[in-house]
């Protein structure tokens, strides 16, 4: 009986004892995870998203709109065709808009219509040719941007083909939020992330610079940007830790971790896309969304409080005990999640966490 009883203590003793260890551990990670995070945002300086889908060309003078515009409209139309760029001419002093979704084609339209207006010949042929021209000086420009970059992440030896494709997200933007310099500011915030962790720092730099490469191609092919990236790197990228960190960067909640250099990137990521000022949203927007999402789980029975975080990426509610019960608490979450889907226009994934708890108290007098 005396050893039995000894046994049951020290049980319950070390049981509390690894319960403090835990809590103690989580704590200090927390706390050292923010640390190495709030030191590599601090130290990455990036600019603050403004970019559009048009882009305005300054003219000498408004005569030159209908020197533009041509003789019953072939200038323009010509120019359109030559492009696939839509040109707007209006009333605004000085200048044409050109209006179009696929960045490259309407950087071409840009660098054509400059030479035009300096030139002063404007005609279908010389418009043929000047946008030949202005292709070709793109695609070098493109070649340029993609060498710079990899230069300035550190990472050497990649395939011209994909260096290409990281020139091409020069042009490519994100709710305006420019993807070659997302993709730069990835590389630098994993390398730094990975350094303080002891990964692996080459594939964390290689792996974040080119996480966003499928955004160069994913209008002209099937599936999502980071299955397309995944593929095109595993052409010309031997590393199975670069092509699996490029594949997961978004974590989906089937998606398997398997090495430190894909949690590294994804977190990377994550920080790059949803820092303050990256992408383009007005205080007032974002705010409406944050309030729609939480109205949307108000709406429910049992819901007690529910708090958008994470930039609106998550949204948490607790629930009242003795209205929903365990498995309540399930279906709610899904019905929840459905709702939010029919109703709310959001990018990526939202997170919907219920919480139940039950607190029993009571006082020794």
């Amino acid at each position: 009986m005396l050893l039995q009883r000894i046994e049951s203590e020290v049980r319950e003793e070390g049981s509390r004892r690894v319960r403090e260890l835990e809590m103690l551990l989580k704590e200090e990670a927390d706390a050292r995870a923010r640390e190495i995070i709030a030191m590599a945002v601090q130290r990455c300086a990036a600019d603050v998203a403004t970019e559009t889908t048009v882009s305005v060309v300054p003219i000498p003078s408004d005569d030159m709109k209908g020197r533009i515009i041509g003789r019953e409209g072939r200038n323009i139309r010509a120019l359109e065709n030559a492009t696939g760029c839509d040109l707007i001419i209006d009333d605004t002093p000085d200048a044409v808009t050109l209006s179009g979704f696929d960045p490259v084609r309407r950087e071409v339209a840009r660098v054509a219509l400059s030479k035009l207006i300096l030139d002063g010949r404007i005609h279908p042929a010389r418009i043929e040719e000047v946008v030949q021209k202005a292709k070709a000086e793109v695609e070098a420009t493109i070649k340029a941007e993609g060498e710079q970059a990899a230069y300035e992440a550190g990472v050497a030896g990649l395939h011209p083909e994909l260096i290409k494709l990281l020139g091409r997200l020069k042009y490519r933007f994100s709710y305006g939020q420019n993807m070659l310099a997302h993709s730069l500011e990835a590389a630098h915030l994993a390398g730094m992330i990975g350094a303080e962790i002891g990964a692996n720092v080459e594939i964390c730099k290689k792996a974040g610079l080119l996480h966003d490469i499928g955004k160069a191609v994913d209008h002209e092919v099937e599936g999502t940007h980071a299955q397309i990236g995944a593929d095109i790197v595993k052409r010309f990228e031997k590393s199975p830790e670069v092509i699996k960190a490029i594949a997961g960067h978004h974590l989906e909640s089937d998606w398997e971790v398997s090495t430190v250099e894909e949690f590294v990137v994804a977190a990377a990521d994550a920080i790059s896309g949803a820092r303050p000022g990256a992408r383009r949203e007005s205080l007032d927007h974002y705010l409406k969304r944050l309030e729609a999402l939480e109205s949307v789980a108000n709406s429910f029975d049992g819901v007690e409080k529910s708090f958008a975080i994470q930039a609106g990426r998550e949204v948490r509610i607790m629930v009242k005990p003795d209205v929903v019960d365990d498995l309540g608490s399930f279906r709610l979450a899904r019905d929840i999640v459905k709702k939010i889907e029919e109703s709310l226009v959001y990018p990526g994934q939202i997170k919907v966490t219920v919480v139940r708890e039950t607190r029993a108290v009571e006082y020794a007098k």
